[in-house]
């Protein structure tokens, strides 16, 4: 993608304002704005804005820059409050507070337009992040020629911030992405990934963990954790001191745990059906062997949570109740309002996924990576632009930064599969809709509370998306359901240790008077208790709850059948995609 010389965009942006019969000349008096491909969706849509907001912002605009200009020349630095102009370097030199400044007026006004464009609510979204990126891209802290940061580091280091900076920005070119992270600081079953376990079972898909006891009696009803296959595992067992993995042992939980191969060729025709089947099913199955037990607690993360979901749904029409209890953490099972991932999925884009993939083909992990980082293009892309290439910095070692680089590919099949079931048409949430492993699937039907746990800032799965789950189990028990929001977003709210005690988490715990309808996500946080803290203690107990009485803790990993193959955190962990 092209992205226009921030000052051109601009100028553009503010002549087009100074005469109010030319709504078309602001696409045509730049080569960038003109050639960008936002510039297409804004000029198709200039029509739906009323020609009465159009003169509002017009004048406004005018308003607001006629003062901002006064102020500089009569020797008035602007006050600049983002965050990303905040050094002195911004705020001392008038010339370049000026700059910023009149970057954020643009750049207000700009998105203030996309925000009028009358659209269909999934247009005007696409509208508004098509918006967003270029208004993010076009930050004169982006480029060396307007950041006075990088040019004094460029001054102070003689021109070696500069030298580093290349070597750091060829060094990504050749490993794919941007480093977000010391990647040298961490090695994967070493200083991350290090809870002591075994792998006791391995196929073509997953390996199936178990970790090593550290109490001398653990609940009788093991936990069974399914990661994403979007993501590596680790997410959940980074270090010690944040490890889930961990947390879950020492509170007395005898814990297996899936660990999905990053997919190659030789898994490039692998379904959502063989995901369940061959993957949770099939753990779930091993977890009942290997312990005894007919019943475990079990837990679903993200992707996981739709693949655990499903999976219990159709081990209920074979006629199985494994669950003694079901936790879902961030996760999708009605997918009415995806939030901004929304915009990358409508019927062309999935036909365009199952053309080339739809056969077999592998969905590549960087693709996926470079999608999820375009939804916080100032903290995961522009940020570490700044500072590794224009300022040469090395990045600082970050364990939750390492991990969001390790990228995994997934199967085409399973991968169209999903956009169009769940993503497009919302299929999952209708009894009987789907037909997965040979089963019709009805979520309704499995039978064991729920712990549903969604993250307030989550821009990836909206928290009020996740609490649609409390409609979906459990519907004639909803006293089953135990529903917790925690603050922050999608990873950082469920990646908070109890030993920490940070952030905080909501509980709501009343129930609708009798006949009344439950409580709608705005009412039922409206009416909603905050607590300081970490919301796992809350989960330990709602497991303690469901995990049977406490009993001698295994002296063994797996059983006379499923012999310890190797030590965790396994093989299929390390694998890179390529």
């Amino acid at each position: 993608m092209k992205l226009p010389d921030p000052q051109a965009f601009a100028n553009a942006w503010m002549s087009q304002f100074s005469d109010p019969n030319q709504w078309q000349s602001w696409f045509n008096m730049v080569p960038e704005v003109q050639s960008h491909p936002v510039t297409a969706i804004l000029r198709d849509a200039g029509a739906a804005i009323k020609p009465d907001v159009i003169e509002q912002l017009k004048n406004d605009y005018i308003a607001q820059f006629s003062t901002l200009w006064q102020d500089f020349i009569g020797g008035k630095s602007p006050e600049v409050t983002d965050r990303r102009f905040s050094s002195a370097a911004w705020q001392s030199n008038p010339v370049t507070a000026f700059n910023a400044a009149s970057y954020l007026l643009n750049a207000k006004f700009l998105t203030a337009m996309a925000e009028s464009i009358e659209a269909a609510p999934q247009q005007q979204q696409r509208i508004r992040f098509a918006v967003q990126q270029v208004v993010d891209a076009m930050s004169p802290a982006n480029f060396l020629a307007t950041n006075p940061e990088a040019q004094q580091k460029l001054v102070e280091t003689k021109g070696e911030s500069l030298t580093k900076g290349l070597a750091n920005m060829l060094a990504d070119m050749n490993k794919g992405h941007i480093s977000l992270s010391d990647e040298s600081a961490f090695e994967v079953g070493k200083n991350l990934a290090n809870t002591p376990g075994q792998v006791v079972y391995e196929n073509d898909l997953f390996q199936l963990i178990q970790y090593t006891p550290t109490t001398e009696t653990v609940h009788e009803r093991p936990l069974l954790l399914v990661p994403p296959c979007i993501n590596k595992f680790y997410i959940l067992d980074l270090q010690p001191e944040n490890s889930v993995v961990r947390y879950a042992v020492e509170q007395g939980n005898t814990v297996f745990l899936v660990s999905w191969r990053n997919p190659d060729q030789s898994l490039a025709k692998t379904t959502w059906d063989d995901y369940v089947d061959d993957g949770v099913i099939n753990a779930i199955h091993l977890v009942q062997e290997i312990t005894g037990q007919d019943k475990l607690n079990t837990l679903g993360f993200c992707v996981g949570g739709t693949l655990l979901s499903t999976s219990l749904a159709v081990m209920a029409a074979r006629g199985e109740n494994p669950a003694s209890s079901v936790t879902l953490l961030t996760t999708f099972l009605d997918f009415s309002d995806t939030g901004v991932l929304s915009v990358f999925v409508d019927e062309a884009q999935v036909q365009l996924r199952e053309q080339t993939l739809k056969s077999g083909g592998l969905m590549p992990g960087r693709d996926l990576a470079t999608t999820f980082s375009s939804l916080r293009p100032n903290d995961l892309v522009w940020n570490y632009v700044q500072s590794n290439y224009l300022k040469g910095n090395e990045p600082p070692p970050f364990d939750l930064l390492y991990w969001n680089s390790d990228s995994t590919n997934l199967p085409g099949p399973m991968f169209c599969w999903y956009l169009r079931n769940t993503y497009l048409e919302n299929n999952l949430k209708h009894p009987g809709k789907l037909t997965v492993a040979g089963e019709k699937v009805d979520l309704s039907a499995i039978d064991a509370p729920a712990f549903i746990y969604a993250s307030r800032e989550d821009h990836i799965v909206p928290w009020t998306s996740a609490y649609e789950s409390n409609d979906i189990l459990n519907p004639k028990k909803p006293k089953n359901n135990r529903f917790i929001l925690g603050a922050s977003g999608h990873i950082a709210g469920v990646i908070n240790p109890a030993s920490k005690n940070k952030r905080s988490y909501w509980t709501n715990d009343a129930a609708p008077k009798k006949g009344a309808k439950r409580l709608d996500a705005n009412a039922w946080f409206d009416g909603a208790t905050e607590h300081k803290g970490s919301w796992w203690p809350e989960w330990a107990a709602f497991l303690a709850e469901h995990g049977g009485k406490d009993v001698p803790a295994p002296k063994m990993h797996g059983s006379k059948k499923y012999l310890p193959i190797e030590a965790a955190p396994g093989r299929y962990v390390k694998a890179k995609a390529d």
